[in-house]
């Protein structure tokens, strides 16, 4: 299942946040470009099938939905409405049926983008080329060193996380829709050996923040059957 907004999609084609929400065909039919992208990461690179949820909004209009069905079924994917954030479950029924129904009538199995065995470096670089559509990986000596160690050091094997911005297939922010030929900089190496898998932090992202030294867990409590201490 992949989730997007018409909202989303209109930004990808140009238009400025604070205009989302005026209907704007033209630009959806630009930026859609970029779920094209993610479904053709799935199908093609992934060998799933899928299904795009759009995560419906009030200012949404019958013109911009019909687009997106459009665009998906030359695709052969099939789109439905989620309406769960008003109508609860049942807003979500059509579309957990129909996700059933792929999962019941899948045959082949998930693909790849790089094998176990892969060195790191070599993992780094399929991802970027196959599913970014990067033309090449870039690190500093001493990021490049890093990776050389945790190769040697017998964890190569473990899969790799890339942490980047959400909001476009680069490292950059505001090049949307679905871009090319762009460089993927890993700035920042990060082994979790507990989890088992290296995080190749790229571009400029700032990654979830740890505990602070006295979380606010040590002020809630239970007092007369009363919780205190949430506000």
């Amino acid at each position: 299942m992949i989730v997007a907004t018409v909202r989303a999609l209109k930004y990808h084609g140009g238009v400025d946040v604070k205009s989302l929400t005026a209907e704007n065909v033209e630009a959806l039919g630009k930026g859609i470009v970029n779920l094209e992208r993610h479904v053709e990461n799935v199908q093609k690179n992934f060998g799933i099938p899928c299904v795009v949820a759009v995560n419906q909004f009030t200012s949404d209009t019958a013109a911009e939905i019909d687009l997106v069905r459009s665009r998906m079924a030359k695709l052969g994917v099939p789109v439905e409405l989620a309406s769960h954030w008003a109508n609860g479950g049942e807003g979500a029924a059509d579309l957990a049926r129909r996700v059933v129904g792929l999962c019941e009538q899948r045959k082949t199995a998930v693909k790849f983008v790089y094998e176990d065995a892969d060195p790191l470096w070599d993992k780094v670089g399929k991802i970027a080329r196959t599913v970014y559509r990067a033309s090449e990986v870039t690190a500093d000596t001493k990021v490049r060193a890093q990776i050389r160690r945790l190769q040697d050091g017998g964890y190569g094997r473990y899969p790799v996380c890339i942490a980047k911005t959400q909001y476009s297939f680069s490292t950059d922010a505001q090049l949307r829709g679905a871009p090319e030929g762009h460089s993927i900089n890993v700035r920042e190496v990060r082994l979790a050996a507990g989890a088992e898998f290296v995080v190749m932090v790229c571009g400029d992202i700032m990654t979830m923040p740890g505990l602070p030294k006295a979380p606010g867990a040590e002020k809630i409590d239970l007092v007369d059957g009363k919780v205190i201490g949430l506000f």
